[in-house]
């Protein structure tokens, strides 16, 4: 797990894109899919919202496990997901954040301070749970 954090510490200060999915700028839901991606948890080209991750891993993750792994959903209630986040520990979470459907520029991710970045789980007031998935590469 710990080649997982360096992969996901490798982003920090990349541009928040709005539907982004690549290094030139993630959302939230392309980051978390692009580190899932990278230890074989989802399959290639595989592509879904911070509310569709939370469908997947609700039936299959372990519920209320915070820490290195866990992911971290946010909005008005589990069925209203709108943001995610993943934890590099009980208490913090790297992010894709700071943006919205506004930012689609680095112009824009400049503007408006939107960037890849560590965060306090509880710095949001509309965290709604954490759910670690299953890692099979690292079981």
């Amino acid at each position: 797990m710990e080649i997982l954090k360096h992969h996901a510490f490798s982003f920090i200060g990349q541009p928040y894109r709005w539907g982004g999915d690549d290094p030139s700028g993630f959302d939230c839901s392309g980051l978390v899919i692009e580190l899932l991606q990278g230890c074989g948890v989802l399959p290639h080209k595989f592509d879904t919202t911070a509310q569709g991750l939370f469908n997947l891993f609700e039936k299959s993750g372990v519920h209320n496990s915070k820490g290195l792994g866990a992911l971290a959903f946010f909005g008005k209630s589990k069925s209203k997901i709108t943001h995610i986040g993943f934890m590099i520990d009980n208490k913090r979470m790297i992010e894709a954040g700071g943006g919205g459907r506004h930012v689609k520029t680095m112009e824009d991710a400049i503007k408006y301070n939107a960037f890849i970045r560590i965060r306090p789980v509880n710095y949001r007031s509309d965290f709604i749970t954490a759910i670690k998935p299953t890692y099979p590469l690292f079981n």
